[in-house]
């Protein structure tokens, strides 16, 4: 089972020597957490520039990718920074989904300093190719990764393929960037440099993926795109590397991440680092069956 806990800062504040414990399984016993506050600290991460050694971070090209520092002090993953770029991040490990695939994911991104109207932004991403996988330009660093699924934010107009829009959120397939099921009119501009909250969540039962995203941080009642997909037939295998990819031609931008949650399990998140109520309990029981035991061992001391 694999776990990390990185930059937990915000939860220890709140949950204190609780902390760690959020991690543990609130579901089936393979369940495993990635969650990242912030960036400040890179463990488990696999980040990636190029074949061309062209790096997605502050120095530009071939600098080493890095935390930065945005302009409101959030340590984020930056991936590109400039045109003609490509940059992703995966885990380093491969992780283990649970036995139909089923996940849980939130992050926050922004798109800032447009260069040559802004492109062309991020993908998120399921991939079994490897952690190194990644590439540039119109394909946002996802195009032909086979054995994926993918939700591209994408802020290029590339014609029919992008329903003929330069502001969409869309359900990829197999490294292909033809969306299965897109939204042109998200509700916010992808351009604007606001933070945006991203909600994707996998059911395994039902093979149904869903989508959601806004500028106010509250998880939606209703999803923006659902898709109903076999995740285990896409993957070819139920460990898969996760995390981003971002690419850049003509047009560019600084493409950041900001926060991260991912679960190997169906366990939808509201807000980034904060234990779901099944995990709160979770964690209650435990707290409280320690607390008996520490009682009864004193009686018998």
């Amino acid at each position: 089972m694999l776990k990390y806990l990185v930059s937990a800062r915000g939860i220890a504040a709140t949950f204190g020597t609780c902390a760690a414990l959020f991690l543990a399984p609130s579901g089936g016993a393979n369940a495993s957490a990635l969650l990242f506050n912030d960036f400040s600290n890179l463990t488990g991460l696999q980040l990636n520039g190029n074949t061309s050694s062209i790096h997605s971070c502050t120095g530009g090209v071939g600098s080493t990718c890095s935390a930065v520092t945005d302009s409101h002090n959030h340590n984020v993953l930056r991936l590109t920074n400039s045109t003609g770029q490509a940059g992703s991040v995966f885990s380093t490990t491969a992780i283990s989904l649970d036995q139909n695939a089923s996940f849980s994911t939130s992050f926050q991104f922004h798109f800032r300093d447009q260069q040559n109207g802004g492109a062309d932004g991020i993908v998120f991403a399921l991939q079994t190719v490897s952690n190194t996988a990644g590439g540039a330009g119109g394909g946002i660093g996802y195009a032909g990764l086979s054995n994926s699924v993918g939700i591209e934010f994408d802020n290029w107009n590339n014609g029919v393929i992008d329903g003929n829009s330069d502001n969409h959120v869309g359900i990829n397939i197999g490294g292909d960037v033809s969306s299965v099921a897109l939204e042109t009119n998200p509700g916010f501009a992808l351009d604007s440099g606001d933070l945006i909250t991203a909600w994707v969540d996998y059911d395994g039962t039902t093979d149904e993926l869903e989508v959601r995203a806004n500028t106010t941080g509250i998880r939606p009642g209703s999803a923006m795109l659902s898709y109903t997909v076999d995740l285990v037939q896409e993957l070819g295998a139920t460990d898969a590397f996760v995390g981003f990819t971002s690419g850049t031609g003509f047009a560019g931008a600084d493409h950041d991440i900001v926060a991260w949650q991912f679960n190997s399990e169906f366990n939808p998140i509201n807000t980034i680092g904060v234990p779901e109520p099944g995990t709160l309990a979770v964690i209650g029981f435990g707290l409280l069956g320690m607390g008996i035991a520490r009682r009864r061992a004193h009686r018998v001391a």
